[in-house]
Parts: structure tokens; sequence; C-alpha cells
């Protein structure tokens, strides 16, 4: 009985020991390999939702207006090509806001009956338009979208030409865009941009010393190529 007592008692203590020894061991192990940022390893980051844009832009009007109380009469605009900045805000990866600058003049001709004036006269516009896109995504590198939106046209720097005076009116309007980005890497890409304007501004003009009233229909397309930066 003695000896089974001292083999029961050696046992007991061999088990404590190794438990003893199992529970250092566990405590010495180092932090799970996969908490550890491995070296080399580059994390991507989010886009910012900030974009910008620099285009080349045409400025193509189309030739149409006229004057209250003069049958037959017509207006056409000349077309022109300027620099553009729009500044892009994305709220999701397919909804963004646009902003879009630029500036430009327009000579203002008589057509039909108005034709003898020749040159009416000459004004500036910036029509800083608003939209709101929708970006399409299933397509990689090569990225579309559609957008719709609002304008404020403002007509500065008028000159009568053969008429006495000329004032064209700050108007609202309304826009149509479509277009696409190809990017080449996660920040440059190339763009290209049509967009309608909706523009029809009302304006006074006096003619011989005689007060008339009319509306320009300008309704421009604005077509634009350029580069994107995507910050």
């Amino acid at each position: 009985m003695a000896r089974k007592r001292m083999g029961v008692a050696r046992g007991v203590t061999a088990a404590v020991v190794l438990m003893m020894v199992g529970q250092q061991a566990v405590a010495a192990e180092p932090p799970v390999a996969a908490s550890i940022p491995q070296a080399g390893v580059s994390v991507t980051e989010a886009p910012s939702p900030w974009q910008i844009r620099l285009r080349g832009l045409g400025v193509i009007t189309k030739d149409s207006g006229y004057v209250n109380g003069v049958p037959g009469s017509g207006l056409s605009y000349s077309d022109t090509v300027i620099p553009e900045l729009d500044i892009t805000y994305f709220f999701t990866d397919n909804i963004a806001a646009e902003l879009i600058l630029g500036t430009t003049y327009a000579n203002i001709d008589g057509q039909g009956t108005l034709g003898g004036l020749g040159n009416i006269g000459k004004v500036w516009l910036l029509p800083p338009t608003l939209t709101v896109q929708y970006h399409f995504t299933d397509f990689g590198a090569f990225k579309p979208y559609v957008g719709a939106g609002v304008n404020y046209t403002i007509f500065y720097n008028q000159h009568a030409g053969s008429a006495d005076a000329l004032k064209v009116k700050n108007t609202f309007g309304t826009a149509l865009q479509v277009g696409f980005d190809y990017m080449v890497d996660q920040h440059w890409g190339v763009n290209f941009d049509v967009k309608k304007l909706f523009l029809k501004p009302d304006f006074d003009v006096t003619v011989a010393g005689a007060k008339l009233t009319g509306k320009a229909e300008l309704d421009p397309w604005l077509i634009g190529a350029g580069v994107t930066y995507r910050f």
C-alpha cells in the first residue's frame, strides 16, 4: 500500500509540474502573426471625394431669337473656344456633383429683317453650371457618366454695335450632360464631355431711338476635352 501511495503521489506531482510548464510556454508565445503589419505590403487608400478637370471647350450656339414687334426678325451669335475648369465632389462611388466654371463672349448679329443692322452688339457671359451626376463603375478604367442640373448666366461688359444701347438680362437655365473619364492611374485621366444648356435670356435694345425688347435663344452646346485629376 505504501508503494502504491508513493506512486500516486509521484504521478500527481508530475502532472502539476507539466501543467505549470505548459502555462509558462503559452504566456511566452509572441502575438499572433496576423496582428503584426508585414513590411512591404501596401494598403490601398480610398480615393479622395474631390476631383478637378481642365478642358478646352467649344461653345456652339443656336442662331435663334427675335425682337418683339418686328416681324421676320432674327438673331445669330458667334461661336468660341475657351478654357474651362470644373470641380467635382463624390458623395458615393456613383453619385457626384460638378460645378462648371468658364467665361466667354458672344457677338450678336441681326438676321432676317434685322440683317441690315449687322453687328448689334457684343456681350461677355459667365455661366456657372451645377450638375448632379451618375457615374458608372463597372467598366474598369473607362468611367462614363450622365448628369443634369441648373445654370445661372451673368452677362457683363455689354457693348452696343449698330444699336444705340443693349442690355441682355441675367437668367436661369437648365443643363444636360454626358461624358466619360479614362483613368490612366489612380489620380490622372483624360476626359471628354458634352453639355447642352437651355438658355434664353431676355434683352432690351434701343435702335434709332426706338426702345425694344426681345429674346436671345442661345441654347449652346458645350463640347470639351481635357485632363482629369482625382485627389
